[in-house]
């Protein structure tokens, strides 16, 4: 592995753990067990690192974010494109943990999370409008509208929510929280396989 792809893999692994605040180049070098300059080379301070590992999360998630517009998704679709968000998510979670703070302190990142933000929230919308116009969902725009955004803020905020809690943050609770949020809004049939794959996802997950 490259020195470049070593330090940003390392700076993640740290973020992730400590929180980005906590976490100087300095630390990431040390851990590496290179000089500071030789990080410096690669990434003149922390906010060049913070920006590529924001690159690179966009990246992961862009196919997910623009499905091919024929294409049409049945209900266990659904779960592993959630499936797959929560993983990135996951796996990027210090971008999420004190978005607030820092965004306030990198204008460049506040400006990629909105972004990617409007991309998500434009995916969910397609999704639950091809829903319907299958006659799946029959709930009217407005409600569907707020529920783009009550899934949008349960996949940002659940991981850390459960962690608050003391749990470790399970992917699967959060695929499973979003779905119950569908549910209500799914006509009766759909609602019934939803519901029966929601107790099969669990199930599956707890045995592995």
């Amino acid at each position: 592995m490259k020195t470049r792809d070593r330090i940003l893999e390392c700076a993640l692994i740290l973020f992730n753990q400590q929180g980005e605040p906590n976490v100087s180049t300095l630390e990431i070098a040390n851990e590496l067990g290179i000089s500071p300059g030789n990080l410096y080379y690669h990434f003149h301070g922390k906010e060049p690192l913070v920006m590529e590992l924001l690159e690179r999360f966009q990246n992961e998630l862009a196919p997910l974010l623009d499905p091919p517009a024929e294409a049409r998704l049945d209900v266990e679709d659904y779960w592993l494109f959630l499936h797959l968000i929560v993983e990135r998510l996951a796996h990027y979670r210090f971008l999420f943990q004190d978005l607030s703070n820092l965004s306030g302190r990198l204008p460049k990142l506040a400006r990629g999370i909105r972004q990617w933000l409007n991309t998500l929230k434009r995916t969910l919308a397609t999704l639950l409008a091809q829903l319907k116009s299958n006659g799946q969902l029959v709930s009217d725009t407005q409600a569907l509208g707020l529920l783009v955004e009550q899934i949008t803020l349960t996949l940002l905020f659940s991981l850390d929510y459960q962690r608050i809690l003391g749990s470790r943050g399970e992917v699967r609770l959060v695929v499973f929280q979003v779905m119950m949020l569908v549910t209500p809004h799914l006509a009766q049939e759909p609602r019934h396989t939803a519901e029966h794959l929601a107790r099969r996802y669990l199930e599956q997950e707890d045995q592995d």
